[in-house]
């Protein structure tokens, strides 16, 4: 019997990338794998690919602009209507913006995508995830949250906005998340993990221009890994059996890590995470975990 036979595993991000690279590995262990995605050609596209690794697979895909709120929703009411349980939620989608935006929701768009998203998506899925208790949360954090800190006097660089800095927050965002995300689960029978993936040779960072885009593609010719091998941590959280029961560390090639100290700043933890439900909507009794 493979190793995830009858588990549901939601991957975002999942049309390129270490998200492709993950959705494939997990189909091919016997998972049904349920993709999210934004570009309808390159979905199709993904689930070609999923499926001529695992022709038997189980895969299918969901389209959304995670940047925004209102289609976060619209995700999460989908596929809590068309799963009746979600085994394993891989929070993977993000990206880097040179140029400060901000998103119809008034959120700048780092923070909406890389932080935002994760929240309340996990938050909108947690009824599905308790059904297939034990279950997993795996969200895709970075190294690059060293050196970062967050001003919650300005917590989307309205007043002070740079790239990278947003970037490094956004991932600071991530653990702090899984942190206080664990904390409240903790009694459930969900877990939740995050990780470091290793500087990946992907189209990461594909979305800027000028300097910065050159910068970073000389970057990843010089210094980065393979997608298959920036998969690697993700599936080992999403699947193996020893972390089982394991919640709340952040883990780097697949063995757990110690973050940065602001990462284990249990306040900042708390205070992020009611900001995150304020801006979600969220009444502040429920919030990603109850």
């Amino acid at each position: 019997m493979a190793a995830l036979e009858g588990k549901t595993c939601v991957v975002t991000g999942a049309t390129s990338g270490i998200g492709l690279v993950t959705a494939e590995r997990l189909g091919a262990m016997g998972a049904r794998v349920v993709l999210v995605g934004r570009d309808p050609a390159k979905g199709e596209a993904a689930l070609l690919r999923v499926r001529r690794r695992a022709p038997q697979v189980q895969a299918e895909i969901h389209y959304a602009d995670l940047a925004r709120l209102e289609d976060v929703r619209r995700l999460g009411a989908a596929l809590a209507a068309a799963l009746p349980r979600v085994d394993v939620l891989v929070n993977n989608a993000g990206a880097i913006f040179r140029r400060r935006d901000v998103t119809p929701d008034g959120l700048e768009r780092t923070y909406a995508l890389n932080h935002m998203a994760y929240f309340l998506l996990t938050a909108l899925l947690k009824e599905r995830l308790a059904a297939a208790a034990p279950s997993r949360i795996v969200s895709v954090a970075s190294e690059a949250h060293r050196g970062a800190t967050l001003d919650f006097d300005d917590l989307q660089g309205a007043r002070h906005y740079g790239g990278w800095t947003a970037y490094q927050r956004s991932k600071l965002c991530n653990i702090l998340f899984t942190r206080e995300l664990a904390r409240r689960l903790h009694g459930t029978g969900i877990t939740a993990n995050c990780l470091h993936p290793g500087f990946v040779a992907s189209g990461f960072g594909d979305n800027n221009d000028g300097v910065f885009r050159i910068a970073l593609s000389i970057a990843k010719r010089l210094f980065a890994i393979s997608e298959e091998r920036g998969a690697v941590t993700t599936v080992y959280l999403a699947s193996a059996p020893e972390v089982q029961g394991t919640s709340g560390l952040y883990f780097k090639r697949c063995r757990p890590a110690l973050p940065s100290a602001s990462a284990q700043d249990d306040g900042a933890a708390r205070r992020l995470w009611e900001e995150s439900a304020r801006l979600a909507g969220l009444a502040p009794e429920r919030g990603a975990a109850g």
